[in-house]
């Protein structure tokens, strides 16, 4: 499997994430499956049938937060540059509505679109890309074509 690349906020929340899935895993949804069991016939007992199904659902988590992990590698916030890239945060203008916008580039697995987390995979993020302040990017929106201008660049 290739490379997740993640900042050190999004695999430290990961790893975060992982250690309460576990524990509800191994504990609460155990407790849940096993009180269900002592209420009887197992095939019309509904209570049983949810906590298995969130059994897989949280187990399935779990292997895929394990799996990123485990190909993760934290990107350089700090490095120098002047250019757009992944863990740098970004003010832009829209040149239509005259809106600033602050966005930090992050990978799709941390983009977080109200938390101001764009992803490296969207339209504007693919765009906004190796650029500096000053320049300008087009992004085709369901509206028409965007302009954006890059205001300023801060690293994570």
């Amino acid at each position: 499997m290739k490379k997740i690349y993640l900042t050190r906020e999004g695999y430290e929340k990961l790893v975060r994430e992982l250690e309460e899935l576990k524990k509800k895993f191994m504990y609460e949804i155990s407790e849940r499956i096993k009180e269900a069991r002592e209420l009887g016939d197992l095939s019309e007992n509904s209570e049983y049938e949810a906590a298995k199904n969130e059994q897989g659902r949280v187990g399935s988590r779990i292997m895929e937060i394990e799996q990123i992990l485990n190909n993760a590698e934290i990107i350089d916030e700090t490095g120098e540059g002047n250019e757009v890239s992944l863990g740098k945060w970004v003010v832009i203008k829209d040149l239509d509505t005259e809106e600033e916008y602050k966005f930090r580039i992050v990978t799709p697995q941390e983009a977080d679109f109200f938390s101001g987390k764009l992803s490296a995979d969207s339209p504007l993020g693919k765009n906004l890309l190796g650029r500096k302040v000053g320049e300008i990017v087009k992004v085709k929106a369901p509206g028409g074509i965007r302009r954006y201008q890059v205001l300023a660049i801060m690293n994570g």
